[in-house]
Order: structure tokens, then C-alpha cells, then sequence
């Protein structure tokens, strides 16, 4: 499994200490340092079942100064909201835990830390 983490984020820590705590083997992806290209943005997005507006934080600056809070949320602007992701990477929601069964989850509560951390042993 693996944890793509933002170390400055306290939800991120928290899931890390949990992962170790329940004794999962995980890697970790420091996402700001290793972006996720496109193709990797498409692929946790299908094992989310989300949308790349679902996982983006509109709130940062960057999306600010390029106005996504007005972008469409549309199929057709798919692609443009995943360039977006993968072009500023502290616009993807954190922590994410890609499992071992295929599965993801946007983990940011201790219930889905452990979820996802049963599932990847």
C-alpha cells in the first residue's frame, strides 16, 4: 500500500502513526516532492470512484489565482481539472491510501485509516 503524504499536514501524520500502529506495510509518497503524473491521477481517481473536483482543495491559493471554484464540473472538463492536479500537486487532497486490493481512500478520519490498512494485509 502506499500513503501519499504532505509532512507538513496533520491529518497525514495522524494516518502514517496509525498505518504503523496497526502494523501495515506501506510506503510513503511525499506527493508534493513526487507528483503523480495524469495517467496516475486517472487511475486513483477510478480506484476512488471520484472526481478530480471531488478531491481537489479549492481553498488553497493556487486555485484561487486560477479560478477553479468557477471551473465546470462536467465530464467534459475532466481532463483539464486532472492537468490542473498534476501541474500543482498541493491542490490534491490529502492523505490518500492507495490498498493493495485495488481499492483508495481519501483518508482523513481514524475509521478509514484502519479500513484501508485491513484491507491491505
Amino acid at each position: 500500500m502506499e500513503i501519499w503524504v504532505n509532512p507538513a499536514c496533520s491529518k497525514c501524520r495522524s494516518a502514517v502513526r496509525l498505518l504503523e500502529e496497526t502494523g501495515a506495510e506501506y510506503t510513503v509518497r511525499r506527493y508534493l516532492e513526487d507528483p503523480p503524473s495524469t495517467d496516475e491521477l486517472r487511475d486513483v481517481l477510478g480506484r476512488l470512484g471520484l472526481e478530480p473536483w471531488d478531491i481537489t482543495r479549492t481553498q488553497e491559493t493556487v486555485a484561487r489565482e486560477l479560478g477553479i471554484a468557477a471551473w465546470p464540473r462536467e465530464p467534459a472538463e475532466r481532463e483539464r481539472w486532472i492537468g490542473a492536479l498534476a501541474a500543482h500537486p498541493r491542490l490534491i487532497q490529502r492523505p490518500i491510501i492507495t490498498a493493495d486490493d485495488g481499492s483508495a481512500a481519501v483518508a482523513r478520519d481514524e475509521a478509514t485509516v484502519r479500513a484501508v490498512a485491513g484491507r491491505g494485509r
